[in-house]
């Protein structure tokens, strides 16, 4: 499970607005308690895809930009990593945004997630956020779907 306030969840919403038709992407920091995460401050980032980011994963993107893919630069998430220890939190999701598709990991989303994090994906259609999931990866690196729980944390 993952839990976060309305307020966190609206930047969410708001930034997969404002980029649309582009996807959006940013860092969650929070704490777990075993199996639930809580998210205390939401970090939007600029999505940096592109022929650099394509290069470095791989990928040929002749077919795919910033409506289809998103990356988060490297200094950003130095940035976030570092904030989050000062405050004695820790990085424990990404967000991004699907336009005017389904809120379902992709396999490029999954090939390249982190175990230990949260993707929380907004599929925002015709420039309106809409569905809202959370994913992580179980043990056979295979996205499962979080509850989200919106509260107070």
């Amino acid at each position: 499970m993952i839990r976060l306030d309305p307020k966190n969840l609206q930047i969410i919403k708001t930034q997969s607005e404002s980029s649309y038709p582009l996807e959006c992407c940013g860092i969650m920091l929070g704490y777990r308690i075993k199996a639930e995460k809580n998210v205390l401050e939401v970090i939007p980032t600029e999505n940096v895809w592109g022929s650099e980011s394509s290069d470095n994963f791989g990928v040929n993107d002749s077919n795919y930009g910033k409506t289809r893919r998103y990356a988060i630069s490297p200094k950003a998430m130095l940035q976030a990593e570092k904030k989050a220890r000062e405050i004695k939190l820790e990085i424990i999701g990404i967000y991004h945004s699907h336009p005017d598709y389904p809120a379902t990991p992709s396999e490029f989303d999954r090939e390249f997630a982190w175990q230990e994090y949260s993707y929380i994906i907004v599929s925002t259609l015709y420039g309106k956020a809409d569905c809202i999931n959370s994913w992580c990866l179980d043990d056979n690196r295979q996205f499962i779907q979080e509850t989200i729980l919106v509260t107070e944390v």
